[in-house]
């Protein structure tokens, strides 16, 4: 019997995950509650039902347990306040014991059962302090999870040199390893300046293009065909482009 699973994602700039969709109707966009480690939670279906067979069910398949209910929308909107009123309190926290911390989000999970903090230091942070007082003041299982600059700039989201959103926060889905070997294999300035995205990190989209570029150069013929039709523009860019790369020799 061939199982309906779903992709779904709990924030817009996240990942997507897979689940059980069993026999309900679901479309793109629409809002369902599913099982996860965590208990339940609320997501936005982000791809469309896909058909598989029990061999190629990935393990540990939750369920979605239903499209959202006016309660649960209600829920939500509990959840959104007590989050703007946990980063209020915890950032006056952080301030008031000076710590040498930057709060990037604050997460409270659909069933209210634990807030999520996240946060960015350069050093080790003690923060036993400031736990006790986000305990005391909201009677819930508190944890701070601290994130690299990728996660970070994921969450900020900004525009990158390309003029677009950060492909972290757009068209990626999942945060790939990205290497120095990328950008010479794409022919790119090793210029720091030129190579980094806003997090400061090698840039996303050499990750993201590096396959297209691997099987160019397994197809040489392909390249010096399309380089023979190539337009004067494009001469006129990749020009540019060699004189860019020789000043950084």
């Amino acid at each position: 019997m061939l199982t309906n699973i779903i992709g779904v994602k709990f924030k817009k700039e996240g990942r997507i995950y897979n689940f059980n969709a069993a026999d309900l109707i679901l479309h793109k966009e629409d809002q369902v509650i599913v099982n996860t480690d965590n208990g339940l939670s609320l997501g936005v279906v982000a791809a469309d039902v896909k058909r598989c067979a029990p061999s190629d069910v990935p393990a540990n398949l939750k369920k979605v347990v239903r499209k959202v209910t006016a309660e649960d929308m209600r829920r939500k909107e509990e959840n959104d306040k007590l989050e703007d009123e946990a980063w209020d309190f915890c950032l006056e926290k952080i301030q008031k014991r000076e710590l040498s911390m930057k709060l990037i989000d604050v997460d409270c999970l659909f069933e209210k059962n634990k807030i999520i903090f996240y946060f960015t230091a350069e050093n080790r942070v003690d923060f036993r302090d400031l736990v006790k007082d986000l305990v005391q003041r909201f009677k819930i299982r508190i944890e701070l999870k601290q994130i690299g600059a990728r996660q970070e700039t994921r969450i900020t989201k900004g525009i990158a040199v390309c003029g677009r959103v950060v492909c972290c926060a757009g068209i990626l889905q999942n945060l790939e390893r990205v290497t120095v070997k990328m950008a010479k294999e794409q022919s790119m300035s090793l210029n720091p300046e030129k190579i980094s995205g806003l997090c400061g990190r090698l840039m996303c989209c050499l990750a993201f293009e590096h396959e297209g570029y691997a099987g160019r150069k397994k197809c040489p013929k392909a390249v010096k065909d399309i380089g023979n039709d190539a337009t004067a523009d494009m001469q006129t860019m990749d020009l540019e482009k060699m004189d860019e790369d020789e000043d950084f020799q």
